[in-house]
């Protein structure tokens, strides 16, 4: 149905149509929204007592013939105080009974009952829904989980003479921030700009200071998305993206509240910002933790991804993944996960992503003193562990005693943020033996030599550990670096396991473009005579 671009069926028909007839979508209607409160309260009280019978009676009991009013007033004062997000992940309690509002598919198939109530999840694609309050303006597209908006879309066509630049503009002009359904972390979490081509998407509208993000694929390693011959170039959203399971994992796994605190003139401030993965993000951790069900420990993973492609977030979702990752048999398959990172900051935003996943503390240990501190929580199997880069080799030969344990080893872009004072470090700790070695090591060891040859070397030294797989990420690896730790194309050449390019981050913008304004002494000189010699070159 997807590739009727040239048929009378509009690109938003076809949308609705993929999503209901594929994507495990039921069809939603503008009137049984209500713009005062932002919710489907007729669908909220239908998933309740239909998934929660038990949870139900015992409300109707207590609230009589008030039930739906009262439970829909405690959904929304809890909706208010803690946002969706954590009411659909941890529920919400009236009168002592709780009710959940939504259920995630669980990680082994251990619990038959969980994957009963996966199913329950009534997942809503409602088309022109009536939003305001006052007023008659409707949005192209609203996708819904039992009753709370998650996603609102505006779609533009370019045969119609419009793109995703207008919509970005529509919401900026034309929608009203303060209506309910827009209200930041309160109701929808996230915005799409969508056309034919492509996608951009924002969590939060703030008039012209929205900041839109991209969702493309990246395109010849550049900018935008590839040509789709079945279809529309962004099909990947509704067909991919969108589709329950996809839409079920980024609300259960992705999708958090970044809370960032700061003083201004003595006055303790925070800033919130609900963290969407952008296209890449999502699928390096899908990728990887596909790979890893499948094939089990002992393999290395090399993530190519330029600066501006958000690496503390990948690490933060892939860290928590690989810690729950269970194989056919529904046994785990890494008993920990260590993340070796010189980012202060990396810590305390893994831990925060993760308590907002697991919603209980310590499942993150640091551990920044000595080694027996270190090997501890190596030795217990602790379900994630974050580490500094000097402490990589004693990590190695930890895991190499404990062979009955698999691990997966994390590093955080090992050589270019470091700069010289890691790799000193490192080296101290995988100091040759004795005087002579020294000397040779001196004599040997070029100028070019950093932390990442020496990740190399220490793993080389120790040769592929059977119960360890290797995750690294970097933005520019040396050619050593990816022979080693490489997956093998058709031709045998080693390549990246997942790659975003420098060029993709500067074509969207993350970062910028050094060479863009650079000119050579030459060519400078040249443009400058000329100039002298004629007053009207520019």
């Amino acid at each position: 149905m997807a590739n009727g671009i040239h048929t009378e069926l509009t690109f938003e028909a076809s949308i609705e149509a993929s999503l209901l007839e594929k994507g495990g979508y039921v069809k939603g209607f503008s009137k049984d929204f209500d713009p005062q409160t932002g919710i489907f309260p007729s669908y909220v009280i239908d998933f309740l007592s239909q998934s929660q019978p038990k949870a139900w009676e015992k409300i109707s009991n207590i609230h009589k013939s008030d039930v739906h009013q009262k439970v829909i007033n405690r959904l929304l004062s809890e909706l208010e105080s803690r946002g969706t997000l954590d009411v659909v992940r941890n529920g919400f309690k009236d009168y002592g009974v709780k009710f959940e509002m939504g259920y995630f598919r669980p990680e082994s198939s251990l619990n038959p009952e969980a994957e009963i109530a996966y199913r329950k999840n009534h997942l809503s694609v409602t088309r022109q829904l009536y939003y305001e309050r006052k007023g008659n303006n409707s949005i192209d597209m609203v996708l819904s989980l039992n009753g709370l908006p998650i996603a609102t879309i505006e779609l533009k066509n370019q045969f119609s003479g419009q793109s995703v630049d207008n919509a970005k503009k529509q919401y900026v002009y034309d929608r009203e921030a303060t209506e309910p359904i827009f209200q930041f972390k309160k109701r929808s979490l996230v915005h799409f700009a969508v056309d034919t081509d492509e996608c951009y998407m924002t969590t939060q509208l703030a008039g012209k200071n929205t900041r839109y993000l991209p969702f493309n694929l990246g395109c010849s390693n550049g900018a935008g998305n590839p040509v789709n011959k079945e279809g529309y170039k962004t099909a990947y959203l509704w067909e991919y993206v969108w589709a329950k399971d996809s839409f079920m994992d980024i609300i259960g796994k992705f999708l958090h509240l970044n809370v960032q605190e700061f003083e201004l003139d003595g006055i303790k401030k925070k800033k919130e910002t609900i963290i969407f993965p952008r296209f890449h993000q999502m699928e390096v951790v899908r990728k990887i933790t596909a790979d890893a069900k499948e094939k089990g420990a002992g393999q290395n993973y090399l993530i190519q991804h330029s600066a501006g492609s958000g690496k503390s977030n990948s690490i933060a979702w892939l860290s928590y993944r690989l810690s729950s990752l269970h194989n056919e048999k529904n046994e785990r398959i890494f008993d920990s996960v260590l993340v070796i990172t010189d980012r202060t900051a990396l810590d305390s935003q893994l831990q925060d992503t993760i308590y907002q996943f697991e919603h209980k503390q310590g499942v993150v240990k640091k551990i920044d003193k000595d080694s027996q501190q270190l090997a501890d929580p190596i030795t217990a199997g602790s379900n994630i562990i974050i580490t500094t880069l000097q402490k990589f080799p004693f990590v190695l030969d930890k895991i190499g005693e404990l062979k009955s344990k698999n691990y997966a080893v994390i590093i955080d872009e090992a050589h270019s943020s470091q700069g010289g004072e890691a790799t000193k470090k490192m080296k101290e700790v995988l100091s040759p033996r004795t005087l002579e070695d020294a000397e040779k090591e001196e004599v040997f060891s070029g100028l070019d030599e950093d932390a990442e040859d020496e990740i190399r070397k220490s793993m080389e030294a120790r040769g592929r550990q059977e119960n360890l797989s290797f995750f690294g990420f970097t933005a520019t690896p040396k050619p050593k670096t990816l022979e080693v730790f490489g997956t093998a194309d058709i031709d045998g050449k080693p390549k990246p396991f997942h790659l975003y390019s420098m060029r993709q981050a500067i074509e969207e913008h993350f970062i910028l473009d050094v060479l863009k304004n650079y000119t050579t002494y030459q060519t400078y000189f040249r443009l400058s005579k000329e100039i002298e010699d004629d007053p009207k070159v520019n």
